[in-house]
């Protein structure tokens, strides 16, 4: 557990800042309230001070707490420096400015202009309920800023109340990028989450992360303005979604159907169903584009160039709706149900659920879901199944639901993966935890998402938060028991 590390004490001057008071603690690092003496104008500084693998000497320095952690020291230093740099770059009314850096007390020195106001949880106290025009500008703009930041390949990955200040002139502005990573090159994302607005790809140093990642938050953000309340710890949505969705709970009076789905949407558990970019998400509030995502390659492993991506303020044209289908014979939904499960697990009947909207006919339906199934020998199979083929599977198919759980699975992860998951599950739920894993193997896509699939088990929610933080950063060392 981290010690407690004494900020600079008030007067203590670096250059020709003078630091007044301590603003706020957080992992990277200490935010203090200064001035600049040479404009008389209060500034905001960070001070880079991971307090896990650091501390302060009497001659206020900061130092690494050990040889073994000055290699991440470093690091991280050279890190905030460069992070630094770029933010000093970033030019846009809606994000906080950096005005300068630089090296002291062996460590470095953010300065950031100072934001008067008040932060979007205390200003919102005195004026709920928030019609739908007073969050669009305050949502639009900050929006736009996050664009203007992935284009920069950055994300910010703490997007949320705390971190927005309302000026006193009413516009929004976004702080606190002490979180905020760059998404190319370098070190693994750590991972950093505030729970109900962090998606469930933050809970994990490997997971695939990008500006998707940053607009969940938004959509986290939209949807506690909306009815008071911060959406669902991510951990918790990925089976059996408890989450009530915007479009059933927001005040029809106050919110159009088109504006709760776009809250919806960014909300989405699965990154791949989420708007892309802020340009995406923009163009749905602007009324420009559906506000569900195109059906993503499954089998896409890379970020998504943010370079490439659509300007925040380009308009995007309008898409056609998709047809309505008409209704399918419910007896062939259950069957082919049925088929699919076998593959990819319980998820097989939301899956068919929602391709039943979207296709007017099985064939089609079939096709689309048959796209879930990573195998392609075992897609065909499956195609051919659903369709009636006279045509037997082969031999090596003609087993029982539970072997071909265990087959699937072991294609999919390594049998010492699985046996290690097994284990640490049974410490809470017993021998079903072999069949969990097994099923949860089918549907997830690395051993981080494994974990955090099959923690939902777990009933106690201290021992469900326990279990995903231990079993996650034992998963991202791939280390053994």
């Amino acid at each position: 557990m981290a010690t407690t590390i004494p900020s600079l004490p008030a007067g203590h001057t670096i250059n020709e800042y003078r630091f007044d008071k301590l603003l706020g603690v957080g992992g990277f690092g200490l935010t203090y309230l200064a001035t600049d003496t040479n404009l008389n104008l209060p500034v905001a500084i960070k001070e880079y001070l991971p307090a896990d693998i650091a501390s302060r000497d009497e001659d206020s320095s900061i130092r690494p707490s050990s040889d073994e952690n000055r290699p991440t020291f470093e690091w991280g230093l050279t890190r905030f420096l460069d992070e630094a740099r770029t933010l000093a770059t970033f030019h846009h009314p809606n994000i906080v400015r950096v005005m300068r850096f630089f090296q002291a007390n062996a460590t470095a020195y953010m300065v950031m202009e100072f934001v008067q106001g008040a932060s979007l949880s205390e200003w919102i106290k005195a004026r709920r309920p928030l019609p739908q025009s007073s969050i669009e500008k305050i949502i639009v703009p900050l929006i736009e800023g996050l664009g203007t930041i992935h284009k920069s390949n950055y994300l910010h990955r703490d997007f949320k109340p705390g971190n927005i200040y309302i000026r006193k002139d009413g516009s929004p502005v976004l702080l606190d990028f002490g979180a905020a990573r760059s998404t190319s090159g370098g070190k693994e994302l750590t991972a950093v989450v505030s729970p109900g607005y962090a998606p469930v790809e933050q809970y994990s140093e490997s997971s695939l992360q990008g500006p998707w990642t940053d607009l969940y938050a938004v959509g986290g953000v939209m949807y506690w303005l909306v009815t008071g309340n911060k959406p669902v710890d991510a951990t918790a949505r990925l089976r059996n979604d408890p989450q009530v969705p915007a479009q059933q709970i927001g005040d029809s009076s106050l919110y159009t159907a088109d504006f709760l789905a776009a809250i919806d949407w960014a909300l989405s558990p699965d990154e791949r169903q989420r708007p892309q970019s802020a340009g995406e998400l923009l163009g749905r509030l602007r009324g420009h584009a559906p506000a569900t995502s195109v059906q993503a390659d499954p089998e896409r492993t890379v970020t998504v160039p943010v370079a490439a991506l659509p300007d925040p303020d380009e308009k995007t044209q309008p898409i056609p709706q998709p047809v309505t289908a008409p209704p399918l014979d419910p007896a062939q939904l259950k069957e082919l149900e049925s088929e699919l499960a076998q593959r990819i697990g319980p998820l097989a009947s939301v899956l068919i659920k929602k391709a039943a909207k979207n296709h007017t006919s099985l064939d089609a339906l079939i096709d689309a879901v048959a796209m879930e199934i990573d195998d392609e020998n075992d897609r065909t199979v499956f195609k051919k199944k659903a369709r009636g083929s006279t045509q037997p599977p082969p031999a090596s198919r003609r087993i029982g639901e539970a072997e071909v759980a265990t087959q699937l699975a072991a294609t999919r992860f390594d049998l010492q993966v699985l046996e290690r998951a097994e284990k640490r599950l049974a410490q809470h739920i017993g021998a079903i935890a072999r069949v969990i894993v097994k099923k949860a193997a089918m549907k997830a896509r690395d051993e981080g998402e494994l974990y955090l699939i099959i923690a939902d088990e777990i009933e106690n929610p201290s021992d469900r938060k326990a279990f995903i933080k231990k079993a996650i950063s034992a998963s991202t060392k791939n280390s053994g028991e």
